[in-house]
């Protein structure tokens, strides 16, 4: 089960957000999405628990939880939808067609 975890400190590593999933089961990933160019996080993450189970339970308990100082949000993440806008191409100024 995918985890969506938000209102991360900007000091939460991914050490710490699996210590505080890995309480209630077994954690295969846990992530903190950190910024390209600051290298600091952007306040969110996600964490991988392969039983079902013992994800909504970690899910039920850590919501609005003290994590680092702050109040987290914990939620199941849901899939990206299929209409992402990022990506592709072929919006720019081509070819020398005549109208």
């Amino acid at each position: 089960m995918n985890i969506y975890v938000g209102n991360l400190s900007y000091s939460t590593r991914d050490e710490s957000l699996r210590a505080a999933f890995e309480q209630f089961g077994q954690v295969d990933s846990a992530r903190v999405i950190m910024d390209r160019e600051t290298d600091r996080s952007r306040g969110f993450g996600f964490v991988e628990m392969p039983v079902a189970s013992e994800g909504q339970a970690a899910i039920k308990a850590l919501d609005r939880a003290d994590l680092d100082g702050r109040n987290i949000t914990v939620n199941e993440a849901r899939p990206k939808a299929d209409n992402d806008r990022r990506g592709g191409g072929g919006y720019g100024r081509g070819g020398g067609g005549r109208y």
